[in-house]
């Protein structure tokens, strides 16, 4: 019951994919999504003050059970996108890397809004920038990492 909530949001990079418009790109479908959440402030996203839905995601992070449940329902999610893109170009492996880095920017942003709200910030502060954000880590998926960090 508790759960249940968040789990449906797992799924949401697939039906992403799934769902993209015709010429669209994976990348796209599933930057394009996350705006649009973004925009809408849904609580999937941690862009959502509720107190009741910033209580439920802190007993799951504070439960081990939950946080587990938590961990193999996205790592699900990351999976069935990676059958998906296997299904349309025949490469698992490619497929595989293309899903968890997808899965991986669509999170540390939802983890940056998490950590910022509980840190104190308001909700409308954190959304100002969510977009630009989101478009950071996006471009970090659509151009690789080349030259990220590179020590001097």
């Amino acid at each position: 019951m508790v759960f249940r909530p968040l789990e449906d949001h797992f799924g949401d990079t697939a039906r992403a994919v799934r769902e993209r418009r015709p010429e669209e790109s994976p990348l796209d479908a599933v930057r394009r999504q996350f705006i649009e959440m973004v925009e809408a402030r849904d609580p999937a996203v941690g862009l959502n003050g509720d107190p009741i839905a910033r209580q439920v995601r802190e007993l799951v992070m504070r439960t081990p059970v939950l946080m587990e449940r938590a961990f193999l329902a996205a790592q699900k999610g990351t999976r069935d996108l990676a059958a998906l893109l296997a299904e349309e170009t025949g490469d698992i492996m490619a497929a595989t890397v293309a899903a968890a880095m997808l899965s991986a920017a669509r999170n540390a942003v939802i983890e940056e809004h998490h950590r910022r709200i509980d840190a104190g910030e308001d909700v409308d502060t954190v959304a100002a920038d969510a977009p630009e954000r989101a478009e950071r880590a996006f471009a970090l998926v659509e151009h690789g990492l080349g030259d990220y960090a590179r020590k001097a």
